[in-house]
């Protein structure tokens, strides 16, 4: 299976690189390409992993790809998106995005990764260091199954990240807006409404 990474540089999300360190047959593209660069590219890899910053409007371009605008993945691109599997959505309201075009795929909501988020979202006695242990184990765990099919590698984050969760409010905000996706719908429900 040929992996197409689109993991913007940016160095306030580099914890996420370890987790396709693992893959092998794989093309990383940090910036440097056009936004039709990047649709072919799509064009020609089974499997694409998402990882950065974002809104619900797709994954932000932190000014590394000429041409994109605002977002470098975004509604041009989801008929593309369609017809990938095991895809890998990992930035800020990413669910979103899934949602409203019905796409399919391992997800976040909101993902706290930095102070300022934590901040944000009304976090008291928070250091840095329990972000840290959340994004490293965070991308720790998805390293480890990100070789597996996606219902096994889901299933093993929700299992391992739990024993972080449990002593760190980070990790457990997080976990509790991971989703894995079919069609924009969330699978999980509809399993536990079974």
């Amino acid at each position: 299976m040929k992996t197409l990474i689109i993991h913007p540089k940016d160095p306030s999300t580099d914890f996420l690189s370890p987790i396709y360190a693992p893959i092998m047959t794989k093309t990383v593209v940090k910036g440097g390409i056009t936004k039709s660069g990047l649709h072919r590219f799509i064009e020609t890899h089974d499997r694409v992993i998402m990882l950065g910053h974002g809104a619900p409007f797709g994954l932000l371009n932190p000014g590394q790809f000429p041409d994109a605008g605002l977002f470098i993945i975004d509604g041009s691109m989801t008929e593309l998106l369609t017809t990938k599997s095991n895809c890998i959505f990992i930035w800020c309201h990413a669910d979103q995005f899934l949602t409203r075009y019905g796409l399919s795929g391992l997800c976040s909501g909101m993902f706290i990764s930095e102070m300022g988020e934590s901040d944000m979202y009304g976090f008291d006695n928070i250091d840095i260091a329990m972000i840290n242990q959340s994004n490293e184990t965070f991308s720790f765990i998805m390293s480890k199954y990100i070789n597996e099919p996606i219902d096994v590698l889901y299933q093993s984050l929700l299992k391992e990240y739990e024993v972080v969760a449990r002593s760190n409010p980070i990790a457990r905000f997080n976990i509790e807006r991971l989703y894995l996706l079919s069609d924009g719908i969330n699978q999980s429900l509809i399993k536990e409404a079974v």
